[in-house]
């Protein structure tokens, strides 16, 4: 069983989360260029060294909720039953987001999930912080892989790596793009599914004779 945290760790958890909905909300509101760390930490009532104490910089004050995501795909794999594959594994974690509405897989269409992914994708800080997250997540599946590989198999198991989430990373922009396009979440969650199921088979089986004329 999961243990629940503590009081002090629950308040850290309050905090940084009210910092989070504060400095976004001006973001939202001005633009992420024109909000200082001084001007949220004073919006907050905290000074601007609490700020970076829970976020590393300002871009983080965004995507910081995407950070909490990088070990998915990771824990899925190491985790995994015996007999499950890398690839079925890294599909079945995707798949469960995308039945949930996750917005970790691009499913999410509440407003201000939307209003916060168009400002990410508009801004080119924020837009590079994001592509560091994904490359963290695929850094820590490389780690997963390379401990399960055989010795001289470490530099594949990193291209593997680079495969699935280059994969995970593609099926979620697309889905961005729709909700973003108006679509709801309800309604491109079977094409979602279906083009996960492809592309994830596509990794399984090889790319063959794709493209092919």
């Amino acid at each position: 069983m999961t243990e629940e945290p503590g009081l002090r760790e629950r308040k850290k958890i309050q905090t940084r989360r009210r910092l989070w909905t504060i400095a976004v909300d001006l973001f939202l509101e001005r633009g992420f260029d024109k909000v200082s760390v001084a001007e949220i930490a004073a919006a907050a009532d905290v000074s601007k060294m609490t700020v970076f104490n829970y976020f590393g910089t300002k871009e983080d004050l965004v995507v910081g909720p995407m950070r909490e995501h990088a070990d998915d795909v990771a824990r899925a794999v190491r985790e995994r039953p015996p007999g499950e594959s890398v690839v079925a594994a890294a599909r079945r974690q995707f798949l469960s987001a995308v039945d949930a509405f996750d917005a970790s897989v691009g499913m999410n269409d509440r407003s201000y999930v939307l209003r916060v992914r168009r400002m990410i994708a508009e801004t080119p800080a924020l837009l590079a912080r994001a592509r560091e997250v994904v490359r963290l997540g695929e850094e820590r599946l490389a780690e997963a892989l390379v401990a399960e590989a055989a010795p001289g198999d470490e530099p594949l198991a990193r291209i593997v790596a680079a495969q699935l989430v280059a994969v995970r990373a593609g099926l979620t922009v697309h889905n961005h793009g729709r909700l973003l396009a108006g679509e709801r979440a309800a309604d491109i969650v079977a094409d979602a599914r279906a083009l996960a199921e492809r592309a994830f088979g596509m990794v399984e089986s090889g790319l063959g004779e794709y493209g092919v004329k």
